[in-house]
Parts: C-alpha cells; structure tokens; sequence
C-alpha cells in the first residue's frame, strides 16, 4: 500500500484560493439578489438574531450633515437594513475562516467550539465613574447598618486563555478590579474563584453568559465572605434539571457557525415551587424560571423572566436569616436562584430599567445585604449605575 503524501504548499494554496473564489462568487449573487429585493423589503425594526434594535433610517438636518453623524448614522442604517441581512452575516463569517482568521463580528472563534466576545479595550473614565458610584453605595449602606459587596464577572476571554485563537487576549480583569479596590469597594475576586473550575462548563460555549454552574462557584465564594460558609448546599443537594438542549445564544448569533453544536440551559433549584413577583405586582409567577421563552429565540430570558426593572422573590430562609437586594445586569439573572434558597427575601433590581432612589427603596424593604453583580464587559461601560448608586 502506497504512503499518502502530504499536500504540497502550492497545492494548499490553490485549495485555499479555490474557496475564496467560490465564496466571491456566491458573495456577488447574494448582492445581486439583494439589490434587486431591496426596494421591496420593508425595513425591520428588531434583530431576533443578535438581540438589538436595528437602525432606522436618519432624518437629515444641515447640522449634522455638516458635521459628518448623518452619514455615519445612514452607514449604519443601510448595514442594519440590508436584505436577507443574516445570510450576509453567515456568509462574511466563512469567508473570514476559510482565509485563516479566527474572529469575527467581535467574536472569537476559540478552541472546542467556544465563541467568546472580544474584550480588549474599555472606558477608563466609564469605569472610574462606576467604581466612585459604588464606593459612595457602600459608604450609604454602612450608615444604614447594610452590608454590601461586589462581584465582577469575568468574559470568557479572560478566564479560558486556553481556548483563546492565536495572538488573541483580553482586558485584564485585575487592572479593573483593581480600580474598584482602589475606591475602598469590598470585592470578591471571580477570576480566582473560577480559576480552578476552568475545565468545567462555567461558560456557555454559543453565549456570552455564565452557566448555573459558574454561578454556583460565585456563590460559594459570596457566601464564605458573608461568614455563612456552613450554610453552603453542597452540589450534590441541588435537584438540576436540563430546560433545553438547543441553546444557541448572543456570541453564536453573532456568528452563526452550524458546526458549533448547541448548549444545554439547567435551572437549579430545592423548592421547584416559588412566589415571585415583577415590577410592582404587575406580573406573579410561581417559578423562577419562565418557560415560554424556552420555545422562542432568546432562551436564556428563562431565567427571571428576561430583564425586568424590579423582581420580588420569596425566599426559603426562615425569619431572621436577612434580606438581599441584588443590583445586576443578566448575569444576576442565573444568580438568584442560590440565594433564594437561604434568604427570607431576595429583590432584584436591574437599573437599566428601575427608576427611584436605591437607598430609600433598600431601608423601606428592610434590606440586611446588598450585592451589585456585574459582567465585566457591561460594568464599564454601564451608565446607568452612577445616576442610581451616588
């Protein structure tokens, strides 16, 4: 039997611009098709897939066609709103793998089918701002007899180096931790938590979220630090029960690699039986989990109920064992579920959509902890935080 020899360099090459023209080709027809569609295509307003509002078209005034933003926002418009815009999308990814590049959209195309958002660079001043923000919270919850603490969850990126594309890296999650520190704000420190469970599934592989899994080491940790390390349910003493084994979410929206197979969602409970509430009373539910989004394309909203401004859980914990109020974006949301199981109490707060003064709502709910819980990516550049916490 004949030894099979090794592709030449040319040979490798001629394969590689072979692909390139194919890809050229479909690339132009695609154009065409949607040159010819386009007038007849209404605009669309919201992309399921990537989970954003689409741009609209501008309204020119002199002012800003003067100064350049009309133009930048008609780009923008015309980007958003051309047809059959997801193909572009998935189109633009495989021409960008099939030339070698490992990023795209602002994703990185990792080892073991793990789509991670880049993270590099960020606000310096954004995060002064939220770090000042918080130290001010912390003073105010000191004078009320309210302990506070903060966690920061890292990227992907930051904390599965491993899985990182050639040459690819992230912001160093302890240069911004260490701009809270430096304001006097009581942190925990999630990179080293987390550190030692890298080889877990902490991190959803199509999403940018942590798991309930991630989430539960972050709570372990919280609750060491509260001195409530003995109240800690082991692994073992939690029912987990998978709500879906088809979740593909923002990173893999962002590029929709059908070779990356789909993530599983678990909830983790003891009480599957809860009363929670939404914005005042306006919505009661009896789970923490709100299964109807399980069949729509934002599976991970299961959790919470989406992003409400204002939740009210009732807790398993007995009279006595405190009051939370969790300040949070959507990380927050897989969070809640752990200490719902020991506090009397957990309200959740998502200041991107609550509007009143924190420290009022805090005393007047009888609040004994207070914990902001924030994806490092979203806190600095979060602007909502300083109009809320100061």
């Amino acid at each position: 039997m004949k030894d099979q020899k090794e592709p030449t360099e040319t040979q490798t090459e001629n394969q590689k611009n072979t692909k390139a023209r194919i890809i050229t080709i479909f690339v132009c027809l695609l154009l065409t098709i949607s040159a010819l569609i386009g007038p007849l295509t209404p605009d669309h307003y919201y992309s399921e897939r990537e989970k954003r509002n689409l741009t609209q078209l501008p309204v020119p005034d002199l002012e800003d066609i003067f100064s350049g933003d009309f133009a930048d926002s008609l780009e923008d418009y015309l980007t958003d709103q051309v047809p059959l815009r997801d193909r572009w999308i998935a189109v633009k990814t495989y021409a960008e793998l099939t030339v070698g590049k490992r990023e795209s959209g602002g994703v990185y195309i990792g080892k073991g089918h793990y789509l991670m958002d880049k993270f590099s660079t960020y606000d310096a001043k954004q995060l002064h701002i939220n770090a000042t923000a918080l130290a001010d919270l912390q003073a105010t919850a000191a004078k009320n007899h309210i302990r506070m603490q903060t966690m920061l969850v890292p990227v992907a990126a930051q904390m599965l180096t491993d899985k990182l594309p050639p040459f690819a890296s992230a912001a160093a999650y302890e240069t911004i931790l260490s701009a809270l520190q430096e304001q006097g704000v009581s942190t925990i420190d999630l990179a080293k938590v987390l550190s030692t469970h890298t080889s877990e599934d902490i991190y959803y592989r199509t999403d940018h979220h942590w798991t309930s899994l991630g989430a539960y080491y972050a709570y372990t940790a919280w609750m060491q630090v509260l001195s409530r390390q003995n109240e800690i349910i082991p692994q073992t003493e939690w029912t987990k029960e998978t709500l879906c084994e088809n979740f593909r979410g923002t990173t893999w929206n962002k590029v929709p690699l059908h070779g990356v197979p789909a993530d599983s969602i678990t909830a983790w409970y003891r009480h599957a039986d809860r009363k929670v509430s939404y914005n005042d009373g306006q919505m009661q539910d009896t789970s923490l989990y709100t299964r109807k989004y399980l069949s729509g394309s934002d599976q991970y909203a299961v959790f919470l109920n989406s992003n409400q401004a204002e939740t009210v859980i009732q807790g398993s914990g007995a009279a006595g064992s405190g009051k939370l109020l969790l300040i949070k974006d959507s990380y927050g949301n897989t969070f809640a579920q752990f200490p719902s199981e020991q506090f009397e109490e957990v309200r959740v707060l998502d200041l991107r959509f609550w509007r009143g003064n924190l420290m009022d709502y805090a005393k007047q709910n009888g609040t004994t902890d207070l914990l902001a819980l924030y994806g490092t990516q979203n806190f600095v550049s979060d602007t909502a935080l300083s109009l809320f916490c100061s």
